[in-house]
């Protein structure tokens, strides 16, 4: 089957730590992967290594059909891995001296050589998408962390990749804004965007995700259709994660069940 991703047996270490030991799985196109596990499991350097930002020691790679486990990717499939596939951080990474508008167009000229109608239309459709059609002449700091998401969110837009990467989107946000960005993200994935998304937000992973890992001290502890996996999971180990989370996120997230744009 043609996988948008696929990873097998994939190994990471830093030195003497080893991060990721054995962990093998699969995205099909159109399809929402969620990654819980506690901090430290190694769902942050999956995801790295899934974008191409780190080099795995061992194991198979395959994103868009660019293999990332060759020791040298040339500088065509690197333009393509860079265009074809988007992150989103835990941290904005927004260009504080410029406004939304230009921090917006910035790859699309920088990397796609678009030209600069085409790369502002883009940026102002995308800022619609996220919602935020009036923020385009804002800079950063006069945002709140919510909309700067949503703005990183969009940059990314921005490349029109065919698959998103979200490293724990929301964990920077004060408890009121993460709602904002889960509804973005969710619109994004009733378009049909494939998108792994690492995350604490049970039940955004309940709802949005078609399928769930659980990553434990590196391997995979459970995983399956995320409705099943998070409701009646298999390991005390799992459950005992999932009490954990719910008891500590109290607020999460009745915007998440809604259809308002």
């Amino acid at each position: 089957m043609n996988h948008a991703i696929a990873f097998e047996q994939i190994e990471k270490s830093y030195g003497s730590i080893k991060i990721l030991s054995g962990v093998s799985g699969h995205v099909d196109r159109g399809e929402v992967l969620a990654v819980i596990g506690s901090s430290g499991c190694g769902k942050s350097t999956l995801l790295r290594c899934l974008k191409g930002l780190e080099k795995i020691d061992r194991g198979h790679i395959v994103v868009n059909d660019i293999d990332l486990s060759k020791r040298n990717l040339s500088q065509s499939e690197l333009r393509q891995l860079h265009a074809e596939v988007g992150m989103v951080f835990q941290q904005f990474n927004l260009f504080p001296h410029l406004s939304v508008l230009d921090n917006l167009m910035l790859a699309p000229l920088k990397v796609l050589k678009l030209p600069v109608q085409e790369c502002q239309e883009r940026a102002l459709h995308y800022l619609a998408e996220v919602g935020l059609p009036d923020k385009a002449e804002a800079y950063p700091d006069e945002l709140s962390g919510g909309q700067k998401q949503r703005v990183a969110i969009a940059r990314s837009l921005c490349m029109e990749p065919k698959v998103m990467l979200f490293d724990e989107p929301t964990s920077a946000l004060d408890p009121e804004l993460v709602g904002e960005v889960l509804e973005a993200m969710q619109q994004l994935a009733k378009k049909g965007m494939t998108m792994v998304v690492v995350t604490h937000e049970i039940l955004f992973a309940q709802e949005v995700a078609h399928r769930v890992i659980f990553l434990d001290h590196g391997s995979i502890c459970e995983e399956g259709i995320a409705q099943e996996v998070l409701t009646n999971p298999q390991t005390e180990r799992l459950s005992t994660f999932l009490r954990r989370m719910r008891l500590a996120q109290p607020i999460a997230s009745p915007a998440i069940a809604s259809d308002q744009p």
